[in-house]
This record gives C-alpha cells, sequence and structure tokens, in this order.
C-alpha cells in the first residue's frame, strides 16, 4: 500500500509540473458556494480542481451525477471536474497527494467544521474557508485582500500555536460586509476614519443556498431577519479593521456599528443602505468619491487573476447601483457605490452592492487563495 501511495504521489506530482497549476480540492463541493468555485475555476491560470468532496450520501459517484438536476451555475459543468469522483469530506485521507490545498465551502455546524478544517491543516493540507465557524478563533485571519493583508502575518504563529508544518486556516468574511466595509475602508485610508455606521442590508437569496426560503415566503416580501446575521456584520468588520499585537489580533476599537440585516427577493447581489459618522474631519463629496474611485490595494499592484481593476466603482445616477445591472461589475469581484449625500443624523449616506456567491464567497476565497499564493504561503 505504501508503495501504490508512492507511485500514485509521484505520478500527481508529474502533473503538476507538467500542467504548472496547483491542484485544489473543494469540500462541500455539491452546495451552491462549492458550484460557483467550480465555475470560476475552470480556467483559472494558477488553479485546477482535483478533488471533490461533499456529505456521505454524494460520495463514490460522479460529480456530474452528484449535482444532476441541481447544478445552479448557468454555465455547464467543466468535462474535467464532472468526472471526478465525489469523496466523503470526512475523510481526509481521500485528500492526500491529490491537491496542494482546499477551499472549503462546508455546511455543517460550525464545531464539526472547526475540526474537520483543523483536521486537513493537521494533515499538511492549508484550508481557505468559507465557512464562519473560525471567524472568531484567536489566531486565525479573516481577509479582504485589499483591506487586511497583514494579517496573513498570523499564520506563522497559528502553525506554531497548532504544531502545524504545512497546513494552516485562512477564512473570508460575511458576504453582508463587502458592500460596504471596502468603501469605508477606502475613506480611512485617505485620511477620514468612521466612527460610527447604521447599515441594512438588502440579502439576496442565494445568500441562503438551496433551496433556501419558499417562494411563499418571499414572494411579495421582505423577511427582516437572518440569523446570526447582524452579529456578523457587526463584529467582522472590526477583526478585519484591527491589528495584530504581542501574537494576537486587536479588534478596531474606534468603530461601532450598528446592523439590519434582511432577505429580500433578489437572486444575487447584496444591497446595503449606510449612513456613516467620521471621528475627526468629514472629506467633501468631491474627495470621498475620488478616494473610491481612485482606490486601489495590494491585490491590484500583484495583478490576482481574479482581482478587479477597479475594486470600487461609484455611479452618478441617482438610481444606482441596482442587483439585476451592476452586480456582474467587473466580473462579480467589484463592489458598486451609488448615492452619496449629506445625512440628516451622521455625516454621509450612500448605497453600495456586492455580488454575494462571487465576491462575498467564491471569488472572495480564490481571491484569498491567489494572494496566499503570491504571498508564498501556498
Amino acid at each position: 500500500m505504501r508503495r501504490l501511495n508512492c507511485q500514485r504521489e509521484h505520478a500527481w506530482h508529474l502533473q503538476v509540473k507538467k500542467t504548472g497549476k496547483a491542484k485544489v480540492g473543494i469540500l462541500g463541493a455539491t452546495g451552491m458556494v462549492g458550484q460557483m468555485y467550480i465555475k470560476l475555476l475552470e480556467h483559472h491560470p494558477w488553479f485546477e480542481v482535483a478533488h471533490v468532496a461533499a456529505s456521505p450520501r454524494s460520495s463514490g459517484i460522479k460529480y456530474s451525477e452528484a449535482v444532476e438536476g441541481r447544478w445552479h451555475m448557468q454555465s455547464r459543468i467543466p468535462t474535467d471536474v464532472g468526472q471526478l469522483t465525489v469523496e466523503d469530506a470526512n475523510a481526509v485521507s481521500k485528500a492526500l497527494g491529490r491537491c496542494d490545498f482546499v477551499f472549503s465551502a462546508l455546511e455543517l455546524d460550525k464545531q464539526a467544521t472547526r475540526d474537520l478544517e483543523n483536521k486537513y491543516a493537521d494533515n499538511d493540507i492549508p484550508v481557505v474557508s468559507n465557512s464562519s465557524a473560525h471567524r472568531w478563533t484567536e489566531d486565525v485571519p479573516v481577509l479582504v485582500p485589499e483591506i487586511n493583508y497583514s494579517h496573513l502575518e498570523m499564520i506563522p504563529t497559528q502553525k506554531a500555536n497548532h504544531g502545524w508544518k504545512k497546513g494552516f486556516v485562512v477564512v473570508k468574511p460575511n458576504c453582508s460586509i463587502q458592500s460596504y466595509l471596502l468603501p469605508i475602508h477606502a475613506l480611512e485610508r485617505e485620511g477620514y476614519p468612521v466612527s460610527r455606521v447604521i447599515a441594512t442590508t438588502l440579502q439576496a437569496l442565494s445568500g441562503a443556498g438551496y433551496p433556501g426560503p419558499s417562494s411563499f415566503d418571499m414572494v411579495d416580501n421582505v423577511l427582516p431577519y437572518i440569523g446570526g446575521e447582524e452579529e456578523k456584520s457587526e463584529k467582522e468588520p472590526l477583526k478585519i479593521l484591527g491589528r495584530i499585537e504581542n501574537g494576537k489580533f486587536e479588534y478596531c476599537s474606534s468603530m461601532k456599528i450598528s446592523a439590519h440585516c434582511n432577505r429580500v427577493p433578489v437572486l444575487d447581489g447584496h444591497t446595503a443602505c449606510v449612513s456613516i459618522e467620521f471621528k475627526e474631519k468629514k472629506p467633501s463629496k468631491e474627495q470621498a468619491i475620488r478616494a473610491w474611485r481612485q482606490f486601489a490595494a495590494l491585490p491590484q499592484e500583484l495583478k490576482l487573476p481574479l482581482a478587479p481593476t477597479q475594486p470600487i466603482i461609484y455611479r452618478d445616477e441617482e438610481d444606482r447601483p441596482q442587483p439585476r445591472i451592476d452586480r456582474d461589475n467587473e466580473k462579480g469581484m467589484a463592489v458598486t457605490v451609488g448615492r452619496l449625500r449629506e445625512c440628516n443624523v451622521l455625516d454621509f449616506r450612500f448605497v453600495g452592492l456586492s455580488h454575494n456567491t462571487i465576491r462575498g464567497a467564491a471569488g472572495g476565497g480564490i481571491l484569498n487563495a491567489e494572494l496566499l499564493k503570491a504571498r508564498g504561503y501556498l
């Protein structure tokens, strides 16, 4: 058996050398986020899907059979991925020798997800996760590449804490904050720190996964409660905007966020209506818009494959952004902003929009992996 495993590993390394692409696995590959990963990775210049895993009930059959009748992407299933055999995500040994790292789109309870992601890291397989399970873990970066790429410096500490050699865990944040945190960060980077935020999110159906809320619940209706979303929207930005001190994350303490999260009958695209107050000086409207339009960061400098050339797009029309029109800007990776105006209570108000299953989910995970690769962690 040892000889057979060595032969397989040797063959795999020859394949990597031949294609020049890193081999990746997808945990939770049959779900909506897993499917989006497969779609976005089909022609990726750096990564190639070599391993797909899901729940035990989907294991042992071809991927195309496992998602038959529930493939939700508009494009076809990539032929090479469709022929892969779905493995049980709990069987970490199945990923050994097949992939350099895994994307985690698991849909388990939080403790089970933490345990399983740690098990992959235990076995020298880095994990780039979409799950919320590890977002509060003290040594796990919650990464938005344009904002807190410096938080990757926590990875050596995380490895030392667990005794990991090659494995580690990095997560992306909740999709609901993508539409307003990047515009706020752009203003802060220009010297206009924000002290208070009130955000009302109008979140798309796809954010609930498939099948999501029933049509009876959503047609002619808005659901004013999404479990856990308001807490995530209020707390995660504070970790992302924080800093590392003495091997620990120090959360941002200068900003307070109040969030109202609603599910609306839109297929894709999370919208946020946001009011902000500045801590010290307030920019003019023209200065704020210029800060957004000129914003670029490390992913743009490195020209990462999925990085939007223009991360923040400002629209001057009074009725933009709109999900159906603007969610696919920059291949779904840009944040589109509009309606900047004075606020009668705080300083400014604006509307932000991001594609929740691309920028907010699989695309954000891939961009994280690209940054990890470019910085030598993968």
